[in-house]
């Protein structure tokens, strides 16, 4: 069965060349204009990517995707305006996956389709692994996070980057490094994603943000997970 896509776009021209695009590539794809509708589209079938654009009439995507991502567990791309580096940052800190910036090529976004649904599955190389450091556990199996025995909230993504730094505690973590272990391509120098995430990690996991000790920042080297942090 092909995987179905919701394209939220209001301007019909692109969304008809995407759906195109997309159906030529083997994807089922529900095209809708108004932001208002896609909360009930989303309850009412069950769809395997969301694209959404930021700019529409009704509810604006970024709205949508802080709503719907209390119930939607697979991915969020979200369209951005090219300069607005705020709508990038807002987007990821409101659950988006990941983004890309309008005009966008047909066959970047099929690509960048294509990475997220790669890495919707399970993520981990075991998946009856699990990780103990003091006060905190990760499980990949439940894909769990428990500190100070309380269950962490996490989302999909900000458990990958968990589970990728600490399998590799103690050891920096170049931020081109992350980034293509997470997303599958190289690390363009632009992209804020990796940052959005470590700060919402901290947050998260009871860190400092003007002085972090449990997942550090190593000026000009990368990140840093201490596994002696977590007592």
């Amino acid at each position: 069965m092909n995987q179905h896509i919701l394209l939220v776009e209001d301007d019909k021209r692109l969304a008809n060349l995407v759906k195109d695009y997309l159906v030529q590539n083997d994807f089922t794809v529900t095209v809708e204009a108004n932001g208002d509708q896609v909360e009930s589209l989303l309850r009412s079938m069950p769809f395997d990517l969301l694209i959404l654009d930021v700019m529409l009439p009704g509810r604006d995507g970024m709205s949508i995707c802080k709503s719907v991502r209390r119930f939607f567990e697979a991915p969020i791309l979200m369209v951005t305006a090219k300069d607005s580096d705020i709508d990038q940052v807002l987007g990821l800190e409101f659950g988006a996956d990941d983004y890309v910036i309008k005009p966008v090529e047909p066959r970047v976004l099929l690509a960048r389709i294509q990475a997220l649904l790669r890495r919707c599955g399970p993520r981990v190389d075991n998946a009856n692994a699990e990780l103990q450091f003091g006060r905190l556990s990760l499980l990949a199996s439940s894909r769990q996070v428990v500190l100070n025995g309380a269950a962490i909230d996490l989302s999909s993504h900000e458990f990958d980057l968990l589970w990728l730094l600490a399998t590799r505690a103690g050891v920096v973590q170049s931020r081109n490094s992350l980034f293509q272990a997470l997303y599958g391509r190289p690390y363009d120098g632009m992209d804020r994603s990796i940052d959005v995430r470590i700060s919402q990690l901290r947050k998260k996991l009871g860190d400092s943000a003007e002085n972090p000790f449990r997942i550090k920042t190593i000026w000009g080297r990368g990140y840093l997970f201490v596994p002696d942090a977590w007592s």
